[in-house]
């Protein structure tokens, strides 16, 4: 019998949940900040720590995130749960510093189209204004992290240059953020181009964590997990029953789902301290509301 070399992979992996954020922006349907509210409940009931749950967006672009500021106010505090929201320029961090937020996430793309389009500034307007958005927020004694859009390409694989991807994951790190996200937010990464891009960009981030933020649109999203995984990667967005994608990206699918996520790591003994079937019964209740299956596989089982 053939003995298979065992398979490397740490111990515990940190799930971010961003379901109530990138998961409900694509939906034409506006979910009510009651349900909202309900649905971070319940996912800090399954045992997630980490939940995104708003962006600080122009309302008229994003109506799903009119709600922001609402919404944090009546967050329920728990200890060892911590909430973050998403900001693309410094507007978006003075409003979010006048809730109380605790994280704050500064997002930009490491492509001029996509920056253009999501952003309104080009890839190095946007690069210049994260240094005063980060120490805006850092000034008012939020933690900081940042996500670079784009990071494995745009339209093309080779629309976005891994060089380029370095060195606005140095410059970010520079100005003190506590945890770096590359995006794969038109989901073209493959297990080749996660391995090219993780050995470029991890030399610079110091002791700076970075993890993936993986969209599943070409059926990649896990492959592409398990890659990061055996490189020591242990810090990953999803968002439950796979909803999300960005309204400005032609074709966006969603992200890797929180449930199929945890199937997978399970299966490897991974630790992840959540309960995925408390996490699938709030997948379907969103499946209802909106009136379609969710692109997830697991929550449906």
């Amino acid at each position: 019998m053939p003995i298979h070399p065992p398979i490397s992979v740490p111990g515990k992996v940190f799930i971010a949940e961003v379901g109530p954020r990138d998961g409900l922006q694509m939906e034409q349907q506006v979910v009510p900040t009651d349900l909202k509210l309900a649905l971070i409940e319940g996912l800090a009931d399954a045992g997630l720590s980490s939940i995104q749950v708003a962006a600080f967006v122009h309302p008229e672009k994003m109506p799903q995130m009119a709600d922001a500021e609402a919404l944090i106010a009546r967050l329920p505090v728990r200890k060892n749960l911590h909430y973050s929201a998403l900001t693309l320029n410094l507007k978006g961090v003075e409003r979010a510093c006048r809730t109380s937020i605790p994280w704050i996430e500064v997002s930009l793309a490491a492509n001029d189209a996509q920056s253009l389009r999501n952003a309104g500034m080009s890839m190095r307007q946007a690069l210049d204004e994260s240094a005063a958005m980060t120490a805006m927020a850092l000034r008012n004694d939020r933690s900081v992290q940042a996500s670079i859009q784009c990071a494995f390409g745009c339209s093309c694989p080779t629309d976005t240059e891994v060089g380029q991807v370095r060195q606005i994951a140095a410059t970010l790190v520079g100005q003190g953020i506590s945890l770096l996200m590359l995006a794969d937010t038109t989901g073209l990464a493959t297990p080749r181009s996660v391995v090219d891009l993780l050995e470029q960009v991890l030399p610079v981030t110091d002791k700076v964590p970075v993890g993936l933020h993986l969209h599943d649109t070409r059926g990649l999203g896990l492959v592409n997990l398990m890659t990061a995984l055996q490189m020591g990667i242990v810090h990953f967005d999803t968002a439950l029953g796979g909803l999300g994608g960005c309204p400005f990206v032609s074709g966006a699918a969603g992200n890797i789902a929180t449930e199929d996520t945890l199937h997978l790591l399970h299966s490897l003994h991974i630790e992840t301290g959540i309960d995925a079937a408390r996490v699938a019964q709030w997948s379907r209740r969103l499946s209802d509301f909106f009136g379609h299956p969710l692109p997830g596989r697991m929550y449906r089982l």
